[in-house]
């Protein structure tokens, strides 16, 4: 049987030019394929409604037999489908068919097996205790496996020339190939790669939306916006910020709700890889930490738990010898989480202070200048890696032990406060010198062991590391935001004005150079450019600590539309973040959830892939602005968390804004969008022991007749009080001493 001939991937001609010479069978699906129509109502599941279809064709064109026609059907059903089970059911109809040439069978054959893995991975999945992401039934298939036509062989393998299946051959190819450099920081910062992977994605998508023009997901991947499937109507009687809160966290809480329904086994894992999985819950914050969804809080303790089951954390830190990014993954990202879902519970309280009791015997010594520091950037439960290329302390060690900075910020554990305070010496004296040719007053990204040197003498100060390569991610700044953070939460703990030097030189570096053109790499007028991005969490957080005023303009020109609203009180940039967040959920659902393959891409798809093609994206999703409006935190909460409170009821028809915070006071607006009063308990985090008076009134109205009014008696860190709020009323709730 002949068959046209189809140039190979590093050679076809753009989308739409090829067409195949002779007719054969296999000739006379391709004609077809992307002609054919859904032929009954049973079928419609397939495409949405809101969809334009081309005109109905028939399907049994003259000299054509019935069966071929149906065989066009199935592909086309096959290649028109959003959803990926739909599919492979479509695919096993048509190999359980007896009427297959030949070529068709063994093509379908090859293909199957990926759409299988792609579609019911969850099915079976194989434990893997090899490396620790990666691994999960997402990915595992073609992790590493895909790489651009002519960078090594094919996969998946191509298909005959001429394949009626071939579009969908290249649907598969195509996705793998713009998830593999969403996934791969390498891959995405060299642009020369980046572009030939995206390059050819494009071109076998667009044979794909040629074959099959109703598939919504391939036109998602082509910059085609696809309209979110649930909406939530703004509620004319709610301010702004409401409307926009409101909207963010229900899509957000949607999403989270499809993985833990649609992605998460038994144990816990949510298909990525246990090293992946662990970190959903950065982006689950503004639902699981500023309110209380249950479902959330199961599907956590499953994850925490399950992770503490498997065999390289039997000694509380993981048995791999691994970078301190990777390293930190599987516990900082499981017992931080529980602390605070489960702040009392002695177990996750035992498995934050083994990460302390590790730092103090195996990971840190003193360096030849005498401070305390750690020894290596590559270790495990039971091994240090001095060798000469890994041999640093870096910005990124604070994640090792998150959870035990954050014990001892709530309790200020004197063995804690002597064990970080002293660790942390070793940075502000790197802070202050220039040497290596750092400027002094800049922190560095990273301190050699054992001479306590800046980064390494033969590279440029910013850069020791080599691009393309994984360690790139200790290059300067990185990380430095957890060193800030970290930084001042020794000052409000220990109380030491030592510890506020780096962030104060570093403001001084930013005011110095505000106005003056940025100078070679490496200087301080190139770096002050280059601080904002870190700097602005800790001084926000030290303003609205302290009340010093003295940061304010930098925060007004870098710090987040919640901050500056704090700042302020001009709610325009806080509604301004609300409305792009609300934005980045109004399209490309499947990018969320059926099509994402690594669980620490979650919310990558428009940052890490739209924003590099020729057509408008979206904005990328910031649940950051969630978090901070709902709480008061004005920064990241990993480090330092300044979580003012915690809204003890689920992230649905409910806004807050808290527009106080401080030891002494605290105060919020809360909208309730249901038809009926709704309880609730708020739980507060900053309050100092004392006597308190609380206060629930209706805005604009007299705040003589409050709703609410009870005295609030704070012994400890975290107090909790009941609140009734009517149905669709603005409602202003203070606490504040009598």
């Amino acid at each position: 049987m002949q068959h046209a001939e189809r140039p190979s991937p590093s050679t076809r001609p753009s989308s739409g030019s090829w067409r195949p010479r002779i007719l054969s069978l296999t000739g006379w699906l391709v004609a077809l394929a992307g002609a054919a129509t859904v032929a009954n109502a049973a079928d419609t599941r397939a495409v949405r409604a809101g969809d334009v279809l081309d005109p109905p064709v028939i399907l049994e064109m003259p000299g054509q037999a019935p069966q071929r026609a149906d065989l066009t059907r199935l592909i086309h059903l096959a290649g028109t489908t959003h959803d990926e089970r739909d599919r492979l059911r479509r695919l096993r109809e048509l190999e359980a068919r007896t009427d297959l040439d030949a070529t068709l069978r063994a093509d379908l054959t090859q293909l199957l097996p990926v759409v299988d893995d792609w579609a019911d991975g969850k099915s079976r999945v194989v434990a893997d205790h090899s490396r620790a992401a990666e691994n999960g039934y997402l990915c595992r298939f073609f992790t590493g496996r895909v790489r651009p036509a002519g960078d090594g062989p094919l996969y998946p393998r191509e298909l005959s020339p001429g394949s009626p299946l071939r579009p969908l051959w290249a649907f598969y190819r195509g996705r793998m190939l713009i998830w593999q450099v969403i996934q791969s920081s390498p891959l995405l910062s060299v642009k020369e790669r980046r572009e030939k992977y995206f390059g050819e994605a494009r071109e076998l998508l667009q044979e794909t939306r040629a074959a099959f023009p109703e598939n919504r997901v391939v036109r998602m991947y082509l910059g085609e916006p696809i309209p979110w499937p649930k909406s939530y109507p703004a509620d004319p009687a709610a301010p702004a910020w409401a409307n926009l809160q409101r909207e963010g966290l229900e899509k957000l809480a949607d999403v989270i709700h499809w993985w833990i329904a649609e992605r998460q086994l038994p144990d816990g894992q949510f298909g990525g890889g246990w090293g992946d999985d662990v970190e959903m819950w950065r982006w689950w914050v503004p639902v699981m930490i500023a309110f209380e969804d249950p479902a959330v809080t199961s599907a956590q303790e499953r994850l925490s738990g399950g992770i503490f089951q498997q065999p390289h954390l039997r000694e509380g830190f993981t048995s791999r010898v691994t970078d301190v990014e990777h390293s930190n993954e599987d516990t900082t990202d499981t017992i931080l989480p529980m602390m605070h879902l489960q702040p009392d519970d002695p177990v996750w309280k035992q498995r934050a202070l083994r990460l302390a009791e590790l730092m103090r015997e195996r990971w840190t010594a003193r360096n030849e200048r005498g401070f305390l520091q750690f020894k290596s950037m590559y270790f495990s439960v039971d091994r240090v890696d001095t060798s000469v290329a890994r041999a640093f302390d870096t910005v990124y060690h604070p994640s090792i032990i998150q959870p035990a900075l954050l014990y001892w910020q709530r309790t200020g554990d004197p063995a804690l406060t002597a064990l970080f305070s002293e660790w942390l010496k070793v940075w502000v004296d790197a802070a202050s010198r220039a040497e290596n040719g750092k400027p002094a007053g800049v922190l560095p990204s990273a301190i050699r062991w054992p001479d306590g040197g800046l980064a390494k003498a033969d590279r440029p100060w910013w850069e020791p590391f080599s691009l393309g390569h994984n360690d790139a991610l200790y290059n300067w700044p990185g990380a430095t935001r957890l060193m800030t953070s970290t930084l001042l939460l020794a000052y409000h703990t220990a109380r030491e004005e030592r510890y506020l030097e780096p962030i104060r030189s570093m403001a001084a570096l930013c005011v110095k150079h505000r106005q003056a053109p940025e100078g070679e790499p490496g200087s301080e007028s190139w770096c002050a450019r280059r601080m904002s991005g870190f700097l602005s969490d800790a001084l926000a957080k030290y303003r609205l600590l302290t009340g010093d005023t003295q940061y304010d303009p930098l925060l007004r020109a870098a710090a987040s539309g919640y901050v500056r609203y704090r700042l302020t009180g001009d709610a325009a940039p806080l509604e301004a973040a609300l409305r792009r967040n609300a934005e980045a959920f109004r399209s490309n659902w499947e990018a969320y959830t059926a099509e994402m393959r690594w669980t620490d891409r979650v919310l990558s798809f428009t940052r890490n892939f739209l924003i590099h093609l020729p057509e408008p994206a979206p904005p990328a999703p910031s649940p950051e602005i969630l978090y901070s409006s709902a709480t008061g935190d004005p920064g990241n909460p990993l480090v330092f968390p300044l979580n003012a409170v915690r809204w003890r009821t689920p992230p649905r028809e409910i806004a807050a804004l808290v527009t106080d915070s401080s030891r002494t006071s605290f105060a919020a607006a809360l909208y309730h969008f249901g038809a009926q009063p709704r309880a609730l308990e708020a739980e507060f985090f900053l309050l100092s022991p004392g006597e308190y008076q609380l206060t629930l009134t209706a805005a604009g109205t007299d705040n003589a007749t409050p709703l609410q009014q009870r005295a609030v008696h704070v012994e400890g860190p975290r107090v909790r009080v009941s609140l009734q709020l009517p149905a669709r009323r603005l409602c202003l709730v203070k606490v504040s001493r009598p």
